[in-house]
């Protein structure tokens, strides 16, 4: 009988999009509103699946994190349901994927993970193209229905179908093939047609004896079978990306159809995505997630061949210097130049990626020793470490480079990428432009520069630090100019740390605001309650760490902490190193001047040891220097020493600015700063840093005789 063809209804295409968050519905109801599709939103998965029943919801746009009912629980319960069992559901998450969660969504029946944010041209895109598929999907679920329960079909449906239609004899060979399923394989339908199924089926591998095989098994129970991933062979050696779904056709027949749904379009766009997944968009390199994945792939591979393998961690010296002051697109040209250099150093199968900012890393495999990645270093050190042209300005790059080996460093991705990362610390911190290896020591420290921060933190939360004041005394008359404040720490009740390990961590943590901040509180509180004993020409100096001087609300703080603890502008002195002012002139000076305006002093700590550079100074708004200890220490032993102590106080006295010379020790270096004209000292032949009750004690004016008949000792 003539199978009479069903009359095309119009279908209103359906998008159910579920987030908990309501600012996230908006956002793509406003995104997906202009497409030819409605859009539905529901804030939970109970709503979602109220919605499934309700609407013919074609696409499902679900979020995986949700209170309540998740959206892998939504995806599974909707692929328990007859009515939404096939619905396409495309994750949408804020996080990042993982393999476990990539694999449990898929189990769930997830087309896709979708990763925010996301562009919305590539978003509408496979909307359309999976609402096409979803559309297929449906009218070949009608028409296996009616083939199911139709003893004869009408021959001119078959052959002018969309999708690739073969009837299968219960003997495995092909009894009738349409147009469409020999245009999809390259072939004609006389070609097709008895020749076996299994040979044209590339993957899942099938029993070699027809009778064994699922397709054969569920026909001869009665029930279709479905393939969602398979492949076939085309006539030209290629295999073409399908689903498969065979259903029996009545008994007498003896035969199944098999309808084979082309899926090189949505396969090649999941390889698109998954390639854009992985790879960093600035320098064409794999990004962090495809490093992880091809050292993991790495990992399995060594275990089995016996050869060593290292991470390489590159971090770029100078590159935040040059990022900030000749803007990002010059710091995006200098990445893409590093790039291009790690690509013509490296063998063709060593791996390489840009992890993020200025850092990279790099896997070298199959190594015979563990010093052959020194080797590669050395050249990266030397290749990378060139002059470069960029703009018409010349800027100099560094790297510095850890290396951790496997197995020695560590045996899962993320032991190797940890190991190697502290040993690019170290690199840095012996001096950068080098390589260090990774040692069990590094990893020792970096677990008590561990337990170091979370202490820094508790003390922090507790006010547990102090403040010690070391007077700063003018050498001629004795008197007392004022004291600079100094952060002390006790560690967990281990006694007093240095400076130099806490205050760095307090940077790199950025932990340093809001300890500047209490410190700045504390002591211009002390130098109100000094005023009866001091005066009110005191000064009170305060080491600003580069965080510090470079945050945009520092001059509105300093004012706001005057006006409440009533103090003259000019009792404030902030010290900061050349490192500081160097880092963004334009910026610094800025700064500078708006400190001018308010009237707290300003001085250069450490002058001398720093990179700073004369040609600059002079534009500084600056009121003091501060002769660097170590100077000071050797100047009466040191020619150059001295001449460079010498050559500062000059310098100060040219530019009208005051000189303080730090770490003074014996009466011989006070004379000696004396007859060269310095007007300030401080150290140890006054006093160290003092407690607040032994400063409040400290005269007002030092008796040099006094002390110059002092006993030794």
């Amino acid at each position: 009988m003539a199978w009479s063809q069903p009359q095309a209804q119009p279908r209103t295409r359906t998008l159910l999009v579920v987030d908990d968050r309501e600012a996230n519905l908006v956002a793509m109801e406003a995104l997906l509103g202009d497409g030819d599709w409605q859009v539905h939103t529901v804030n939970s998965g109970e709503a979602a699946l109220q919605a499934l029943l309700d609407l013919d919801v074609e696409l499902v746009l679900l979020d995986v994190q949700m209170p309540g009912m998740d959206g892998f629980e939504v995806a599974r319960l909707m692929r328990g349901s007859p009515h939404s069992r096939y619905t396409p559901i495309i994750f949408v998450s804020a996080i990042a994927h993982t393999r476990e969660s990539v694999l449990r969504g898929y189990a769930t029946g997830a087309v896709d993970f979708i990763l925010k944010p996301f562009d919305p041209q590539v978003l509408k895109h496979k909307i359309n193209t999976l609402l096409s598929h979803e559309h297929n999907r449906r009218d070949l679920q009608v028409l296996s229905q009616q083939l199911d329960s139709a003893r004869a079909f009408n021959a001119s449906v078959l052959s002018n179908a969309a999708e690739g239609i073969l009837v299968v004899g219960e003997d495995g060979f092909i009894n009738f093939a349409n147009p469409a399923i020999a245009k999809m394989l390259h072939t004609s339908v006389d070609d097709l047609q008895g020749t076996a199924l299994i040979k044209h089926l590339a993957s899942p591998q099938m029993p070699p004896a027809w009778r064994d095989t699922d397709f054969y098994q569920h026909w001869r129970s009665g029930h279709t079978y479905r393939l969602h991933e398979a492949q076939l062979f085309t006539a030209n050696g290629e295999t073409l990306p399908v689903a498969l779904s065979s259903s029996p056709l009545p008994r007498q027949q003896r035969s199944m159809v098999v309808i084979a749904l082309d899926m090189s379009v949505v396969r090649s766009l999941h390889v698109q995505l998954e390639t854009q997944a992985v790879t960093d968009s600035l320098t064409g390199l794999l990004n962090r997630r495809g490093f992880h994945q091809a050292l993991d792939s790495a990992l399995a591979r060594v275990d089995r061949n016996g050869k060593r393998m290292a991470v390489l961690y590159i971090d770029l010296d100078g590159f935040k210097r040059i990022n900030d002051s000749l803007g990002h697109d010059a710091g995006d040209e200098i990445l893409c130049r590093v790039a291009r250099v790690l690509e013509a150093c490296m063998r063709p199968y060593d791996i390489i990626a840009r992890m993020g900012g200025d850092e990279f890393t790099a896997l070298l495999d199959s190594l015979d020793n563990p010093e052959d990645a020194a080797k590669v270093a050395e050249k990266l050190i030397e290749l990378i470490s060139v002059r470069h042209t960029i703009e018409g300005t010349d800027v100099t790059l560094g790297a510095s480079i850890g290396i951790a080996h496997f197995p020695d460093c560590g045996q899962s991705v993320e032991e190797l990428l940890r190991s190697a990362d502290m040993a690019m610390y170290e690199a840095k911190r012996n001096g950068r432009q080098q390589y260090r290896f990774f040692s069990g020591e590094m990893n020792g420290r970096a677990h008590a520069r561990l337990m170091m921060e979370e202490n820094l933190r508790s003390t922090i939360e507790r006010n547990g630090f102090a403040l010690a004041y070391q007077p700063q005394v003018v050498l001629e008359t004795g008197e007392l100019r004022g004291f600079e404040a100094l952060l002390r720490w006790n560690y967990a009740g281990r006694g007093a740390v240095e400076p130099s390990v806490f205050i760095p961590l307090l940077e790199e943590t950025r932990l340093i605001d809001r300890v500047g901040e209490w410190a700045l509180r504390e002591g211009l509180a002390q130098c109100r309650d000094w005023r009866e004993r001091f005066g009110d020409k005191l000064v009170l100096s305060f080491n600003v760490s580069p965080v510090q001087f470079g945050r945009a609300g520092l001059i509105d703080e300093l004012r706001r902490l005057l006006d409440e603890y009533q103090l003259d502008p000019r009792q404030l002195e902030l010290e900061v190193t050349e490192g500081a002012l160097m880092q963004d002139l334009e910026q610094s000076c800025d700064k500078l001047r708006q400190l001018r305006e308010l009237g707290v002093r300003v001085a250069v700590d450490d002058f001398g040891t720093g990179y700073s550079s004369l040609a600059y100074l002079r534009h500084f708004d600056l009121d003091t220097l501060k002769i660097d200890r170590l100077f000071i220490a050797n100047m009466l032993d040191s020619p150059r020493d001295a001449a460079v102590v010498s050559t500062i106080i000059d310098l100060g006295r040219n530019l009208g600015l005051e000189v303080i010379a730090e770490g003074v020790e014996s009466l011989a270096q006070r004379e000696w700063l004396i007859a060269h004209d310095c007007q300030v000292m401080q150290g140890f032949l006054v006093a160290p840093g003092l407690a607040v009750e032994d400063a409040l004690e400290f005269p007002r004016s030092i008796d040099w005789l006094q002390l110059e008949n002092r006993p030794a000792g």
